[in-house]
């Protein structure tokens, strides 16, 4: 299969006030053409600065390592006028929170039309036109009345859409998702995750993050779980549901309220990162004296991959 994205040994630290917090800390993971993986776990384990570094959209205090390849070309060694040529163009974000996203003082049709006018066409009565056929293709209607709006007067599923028509205005071959139903109602969560699954028919690659284990079911072809900054597991979807292997990625769908709402034990601790054991021992049951050292990421016969020394 064509791999389009290739994650290898990706470090994110960030520092302040003397103290390093290494959100994303050795993560390998890669996405063919056309697939929608899912990157799932729980606040904190480091999804979403995972993205971010994929785009070079982090702070200055932030440091970045590691290879991230988009069809053989390493962006962590672009310049940043490089860089800006494929962001918002070949590959693109959608983030999270649609309120504080979008800006407050520019229609929404002038945000959505923004890559549409960098990445595809300067003539601005084309440009318009495009915004159109994507205010209708997210079902904002009628788009006529809509593309003059203001962001104050949408609601947050149509903010929501809208953000991922700004997503895909530039034509782009990946885009990356960030918690695209946090924050919204059941109803525009069900529509968001159909306008998605649309996105995948057009031949989207799609990278979606999320902590929203159902809509990683309805979405996903895989399931990559993350925990404390590294990628414990990577699984075909419905191999993953009928039966995670990791201890934290079966405990996950424990707490799913069709499972009984079973809570993992612990919490994650940025110390449990520094000692070289597995992240997940304290917390775990299964935890032995092996598990002081931090097992890698054990691919097994069926394509599957586990950090987790009950699989070595």
């Amino acid at each position: 299969m064509n791999t389009i994205l290739e994650v290898q040994e990706l470090h994110v630290h960030f520092s302040a006030s003397g103290n390093v917090t290494r959100a994303v800390d050795g993560v390998d993971i890669s996405i063919t053409q056309s697939e929608t993986l899912a990157v799932i776990g729980e606040s904190g384990s480091g999804k979403s600065a995972l993205g971010l570094a994929l785009l070079g959209l982090l702070p200055a205090n932030c440091t970045v390592a590691g290879i991230v390849r988009y069809r053989g070309t390493d962006l962590l060694t672009l310049s940043e006028s490089k860089l800006e040529t494929i962001r918002g163009g070949k590959l693109a974000w959608v983030p999270q929170n649609p309120a504080g996203a979008m800006n407050p003082s520019m229609t929404v049709g002038a945000q959505i039309g923004e890559p549409v006018y960098l990445h595809v066409e300067k003539n601005r009565s084309v440009v318009r036109k495009k915004v159109l056929e994507l205010l209708q293709f997210i079902r904002i209607t009628p788009p006529e009345e809509r593309i003059d709006s203001y962001p104050y007067s949408f609601s947050g599923g149509m903010l929501q859409r809208s953000l991922v028509a700004m997503g895909i205005a530039g034509l782009p071959e990946v885009l990356i998702a960030d918690e695209p139903t946090k924050g919204i109602d059941i109803m525009n969560r069900q529509s968001v995750s159909a306008l998605l699954r649309a996105l995948r028919e057009k031949g989207i690659t799609l990278l979606v993050i999320t902590h929203d284990l159902s809509f990683a079911r309805n979405l996903a072809d895989r399931i990559a779980v993350m925990y404390s900054g590294r990628i414990v597991e990577v699984r075909e979807k419905k191999s993953f549901f009928n039966g995670p292997l990791h201890p934290y990625a079966r405990g996950m769908l424990l707490s799913l309220p069709e499972n009984g709402l079973h809570p993992i034990a612990g919490r994650t601790r940025e110390s449990d990162k520094c000692d070289g054991g597995c992240r997940f021992r304290f917390r775990c049951t299964y935890a032995m004296e092996r598990c002081r050292a931090e097992p890698p990421l054990i691919t097994l016969h069926d394509g599957s991959a586990v950090r987790c020394w009950l699989y070595d």
